[in-house]
């Protein structure tokens, strides 16, 4: 038997976002917590070499599914960082 189990990555979104260091730390709707080391990742150099000031400067799209930074007209989708986590 077969059984049909939700996506959790389309499941759950970004509730808060924050930074220790170089570290990007994403806590999820579902109480996870995600933490990212910016300079070990190479496709967010652009959020490594931000400033505080606009590190600073996000906002979550709807529902969470993305952290937007308008200073730098970048963002992050929450999907690609649950993706990256399950491999890391």
């Amino acid at each position: 038997m077969y059984t049909l189990v939700a996506d959790v990555k389309e499941a759950v979104g970004a509730v808060d976002v924050y930074f220790e260091d170089d570290v990007l730390c994403i806590t999820l709707s579902d109480e996870r917590e995600i933490s990212v080391p910016l300079r070990k990742t190479p496709w967010l150099s652009w959020l490594a070499q931000a400033t505080p000031e606009q590190r600073a400067n996000w906002s979550l799209e709807p529902r969470g599914f993305a952290v937007y930074w308008e200073d730098l007209d970048d963002g992050i989708e929450i999907c690609h960082l649950l993706s990256m986590q399950a491999i890391g």
